[in-house]
């Protein structure tokens, strides 16, 4: 396969762009910085292109601009969940296993999709193979399915992909030890963690 770049001139420009502004939002606006800051984002915009034509996916650069808050606010929301469990007098966590039957095709989108799922309140990305992803939730009777389900809708936009039908979701209580609910014990035997 030849090191082609796509022939997309403001596919480019865009990612050019969304790249030199991740640099100015890390390192602020010393003009020094871009001493350093153009070769890497020469250097990212050449790499992802690169990818994007190995792959044979590509996020649209404008839609990505679009995916900053939403992946911005889930994950203060994350946050936010995990700081109230952790601090409330009585630790309610009812540890389980969501199987979700993703219906994305892309191999890139689905990679965002696992990479993305532990931005979402109380979840964990544990496992995936054969297009089931096995996510830990901290709370087995909170909204995790919605959630992956508005994730998935999120990632297939960014990708330009269409969603057919419903995902195939089961949910599985983990094994608890102690009267907090502390998830101290063995994962189960047909677990799959990573």
């Amino acid at each position: 396969m030849s090191a082609t770049l796509p022939d997309r001139p403001p596919s480019l420009l865009a990612r050019l762009a969304l790249f030199a502004l991740l640099w100015l939002v890390l390192a602020g606006t010393d003009p020094l910085s871009w001493i350093i800051g153009v070769p890497a984002v020469l250097l990212a915009t050449y790499a992802a292109a690169r990818l994007s034509t190995l792959v044979g996916a590509d996020p649209r650069p404008l839609r990505l601009l679009a995916f900053g808050p939403f992946f911005v606010w889930e994950s203060i929301l994350g946050g936010l969940d995990v700081a109230r469990r952790v601090l409330s007098p009585r630790l309610h966590i009812a540890p389980a296993l969501v199987s979700y039957r993703l219906r994305l095709k892309d191999p890139a989108a689905r990679v965002v999709f696992i990479d993305a799922v532990s931005l979402l309140p109380g979840t964990l990305s544990a496992d995936f193979r054969d297009g089931v992803a096995e996510v830990h939730a901290l709370d087995g009777d909170a909204p995790v399915v919605p959630g992956l389900n508005r994730l998935e809708r999120q990632v297939a936009r960014l990708f330009g992909e269409r969603l057919d039908g419903e995902p195939e979701v089961s949910i599985r209580p983990c094994p608890t030890g102690g009267a907090t609910g502390g998830s101290d014990a063995a994962p189960s035997a047909g677990a799959n963690h990573v």
